[in-house]
C-alpha cells in the first residue's frame, strides 16, 4: 500500500504564508509511480473542494479562490508535493488533504487520499 503524509499546517495570521507538504511512501519490497497530485480543502459545514492539481509533467490548475496566492509544485524524485500559500485568508481555514493517483507495477491505477493537516487562519 501506498501512504500519503501531509505536513505544514499550522495557525498563522492573515497576510502570512504556510507551506504545505505531501509526501509519498511505500512498504519495503513496493514499488511505485505517482501520475497527478493535487490538494483540497474541506471547512466545517462545506463541501471538499479542489485547491489546485499538478501533472506529472508539471503542468497546473488552480481554485479561482486561491489563483495568484497559491502555488502548488512537485519533486518527482523524492515523491514529494508541496503547496506554498502567501497572502493567506480567513476563508483558507480548511483541513488540507493531499491526493495521488498511484500506479503499481501491474499497471493498475489507485487513487489515495491523506489524512489532512489543518490549516487555521486568524484575522
Amino acid at each position: 500500500q501506498v501512504q500519503l503524509v501531509e505536513s505544514g499546517g499550522g495557525f498563522m495570521q492573515a497576510g502570512g504564508s504556510l507551506r504545505l507538504s505531501c509526501a509519498a511512501g511505500a512498504a519495503s519490497g513496493s514499488t511505485f509511480s505517482i501520475n497527478a497530485m493535487g490538494w483540497y480543502r474541506q471547512a466545517p459545514g462545506k463541501q471538499r473542494e479542489l485547491v489546485a492539481e499538478i501533472s506529472y509533467g508539471g503542468s497546473t490548475n488552480y481554485a479561482d479562490s486561491v489563483k495568484g496566492r497559491f502555488t502548488i509544485s512537485r519533486d518527482n524524485a523524492k515523491n514529494t508535493m508541496y503547496l506554498q500559500m502567501n497572502s493567506l485568508k480567513p476563508e483558507d481555514t480548511a483541513v488540507y488533504y493531499c491526493k495521488a493517483v498511484v500506479q503499481v507495477p501491474a499497471g493498475i491505477m489507485y487513487q489515495y487520499w491523506g489524512q489532512g493537516t489543518q490549516v487555521t487562519v486568524s484575522s
